[in-house]
């Protein structure tokens, strides 16, 4: 286990997938690419191939506010690929962006999946991050190295806690001795708040708001510490 973490902790992209937003972290560059996991695609009158637009923040404008030409796809869903395709074409333009012009060619990627993963999953993510062109690619566990990134204890035999609320899925481990003891995928997290909130203004006050105005209203009012 300890082999393994020492591989994955060093490569040259470090890549948070999420429902929601997609992190790329560039090794001794920083954080990089912060933007939602949206693509804005023009459908072929015609029926042939969709044309992508725009990937990331760009796209994310777009929900709610296209004509009927234009879709706004989010191609991930409860922490996992739900539009292989269009997976594909988000993380190769974000790669790219990264790698552009004198950058990292073939990086090695490490690519966070949430503790319940299935094998088909795993092969989706495997796939989309072959088409931008990795070179090895890991897939460590978020909880774990969640734990890393929050400097938890993780190789001492002590439990440490760690509870990651993610746009898609809440991943709740026990990490003792370099390894997961006891871990739990649970598929509900901040865009089911979200929809909470669109329902609860529809039902109460017969208003309808879109999902970038439930995100702003959740990000204004909730908070996870009592207020002062």
């Amino acid at each position: 286990m300890f082999h393994r973490l020492t591989r994955w902790l060093n490569p040259d992209l470090a890549i948070d997938l999420g429902t929601a937003n997609t992190l790329v972290y560039a090794k001794n560059r920083g954080l990089i690419i912060d933007e939602p996991s949206v693509v804005a695609v023009a459908k072929n009158a015609r029926g042939g191939p969709s044309r992508v637009l725009a990937v990331g923040r760009e796209a994310k404008e777009m929900l709610g506010r296209t004509p009927g030409s234009i879709v706004a796809i989010r191609p991930m869903k409860d922490g996992v690929i739900a539009d292989l395709d269009h997976a594909k074409v988000m993380l190769r333009k974000f790669v790219e962006r990264v790698t552009g012009a004198g950058g990292i060619k073939n990086p090695d990627m490490a690519i966070g999946v949430p503790s319940g993963v299935t094998s088909v999953e795993k092969i989706a993510i495997k796939s989309a991050a072959e088409n931008a062109r990795a070179s090895q690619i890991y897939l460590p566990e978020e909880p774990m190295a969640a734990a890393i990134g929050a400097n938890l204890p993780v190789v001492e035999p002590t439990g440490s806690m760690i509870v990651d609320i993610g746009g898609g899925t809440t991943e709740v481990a026990v990490i003792s001795l370099k390894g997961i003891v006891y871990s739990q995928s649970v598929r509900i997290g901040g865009d089911k708040m979200d929809e909470a909130i669109i329902a609860y203004i529809r039902r109460n006050h017969n208003r309808l708001v879109g999902e970038s105005s439930a995100e702003r209203i959740k990000k204004e009012i909730g908070t996870a510490c009592p207020p002062e």
